[in-house]
């Protein structure tokens, strides 16, 4: 089954592969589940970070260590096998990027929406619900809210859900306020 958002780029074709075989697979919820985890080690974890991203750690020793990973965090066969083509190809540093086109994937299969949400701190699971629930009323479709923390930002959201930005952040306002100041 070919999903049918358009797969960006290679990171693109990589998550639309690994979604088909995740389908045929009858694996989806325990991919999407593995990806989970993977993400979450990669925000979490400099050295995965720097793992994935180093040019000079050769592929074979990549894949042991994703290898080793993998099963440290208990994924199926078909995530530690992606993970291993991903090493072999030297694609690891696309995995983020893969991990979100993934995710895009799943919420166009299961008719859910992708919001990625900028916050100056982290939110509660009530705020994070209360967020949910208010772009369901606004979009009329169930909501995956994916949050990040800037502190720059001061205070308010930042919420972008496809190509359209909600931008309440006190640092905006306060940018539009001197802007406006400036023409007094």
């Amino acid at each position: 089954m070919r999903v049918s958002v358009a797969a960006a780029g290679l990171p693109g074709r990589y998550a639309a592969a690994l979604f088909d075989l995740a389908v045929s697979g009858k694996a989806l919820d325990r991919t999407a589940e593995d990806l989970a985890k993977l993400q979450a080690a990669l925000s979490e974890s400099a050295d995965l970070r720097a793992l994935t991203e180093a040019p000079q750690i050769a592929r074979k020793d990549a894949g042991v260590v994703v290898a080793q990973l993998g099963q440290g965090f208990g994924l199926s066969d078909l995530s530690m096998k992606f993970l291993g083509v991903l090493a072999a190809n030297g694609r690891l540093a696309a995995l983020p990027a893969i991990i979100r086109q993934f995710d895009v994937m799943l919420g166009a299969h299961n008719n859910t929406l992708s919001a990625n949400v900028t916050a100056a701190q982290s939110l509660s699971a009530k705020q994070k619900k209360a967020l949910e629930a208010k772009l369901k009323s606004r979009t009329g479709r169930d909501m995956a809210v994916d949050v990040t923390v800037d502190p720059s930002i001061l205070g308010g959201l930042i919420v972008r859900i496809g190509s359209e930005q909600i931008d309440s952040s006190v640092k905006t306002r306060l940018e539009r306020l001197g802007q406006q100041m400036k023409g007094l």
